[in-house]
């Protein structure tokens, strides 16, 4: 299977209160002799622990770059000094970082952009099994602008936490007219990300239709209802 996960951190090693990665533990336990895995990662900071999560794991390969729509550029990330030791919410956007350490000193770094369409081609990546897309903001902009007649991808998974709901809503839009299904939550343990599918679910379509009308306070209640019907 082909793994890639947009936004790896330090994989399983990250560190923080109520933090584990999902995606992470799930790449490893369906992992084998086949397999390969795509980890990109923003943060220089991250990357040797990064590489460390996935020792003697085979067929890895770890990129310290930024997923944009931007290529070949230089993109300024900022980070608290409090979210020490793997800033778990660095961000191109200031507001980002600083709504959730307002008065926390701010340190910032610059690292090389490219499209997610050029790492695919880069990479020779036209089958993913699991796409992870965890971005910090720029998660919205980057799914939408898949080639998805160009690459084949099975699942994906995105954190919906600096979604809106008009992006929700063009999100699960978009990804139906592509062939994808909504299928609740992802991998990740607070259940912050959303699961799509490359399959039709009958039942799904109304549900995937409705998901963007009903309040925040419902998706739980609504996402525990599709998991169960998996």
């Amino acid at each position: 299977m082909i793994f890639v996960h947009l936004g790896a951190g330090a994989g399983d090693l990250e560190e923080g209160a109520n933090y584990k990665c999902g995606f992470t533990k799930f790449v490893k336990e369906n992992y084998n002799e086949m397999s390969s895995a795509y980890l990109v990662e923003a943060n220089p900071l991250n990357i040797e622990k990064l590489k460390l999560s996935y020792e003697g794991f085979k067929n890895t390969n770890f990129f310290n770059l930024a997923i944009s729509n931007e290529e070949n550029e230089e993109l300024t990330f900022y980070y608290s000094e409090d979210d020490f030791p793997h800033y778990q919410v660095a961000s191109y956007s200031l507001d980002h970082v600083k709504k959730h350490y307002p008065a926390s000193k701010i340190n910032t770094f610059t690292i090389k952009t490219t499209s997610i369409n050029n790492f695919f081609e880069n990479c020779s990546l036209n089958k993913i099994d699991h796409l992870s897309i965890d971005i910090e903001g720029l998660d919205f902009e980057v799914l939408m602008s898949i080639n998805f007649e160009k690459y084949n991808i099975n699942n994906i998974s995105i954190e919906y936490l600096h979604l809106s709901k008009f992006q929700k809503k063009k999100i699960i839009s978009f990804l139906t007219t592509k062939g994808f299904s909504y299928c609740g939550f992802g991998y990740d343990h607070n259940n912050f990300d959303y699961l799509f599918v490359r399959k039709k679910i009958l039942w799904n379509i109304f549900l995937s239709k409705m998901l963007h009308l009903i309040s925040t306070k419902h998706y739980k209640f609504l996402n525990l209802f599709i998991l169960n019907k998996k």
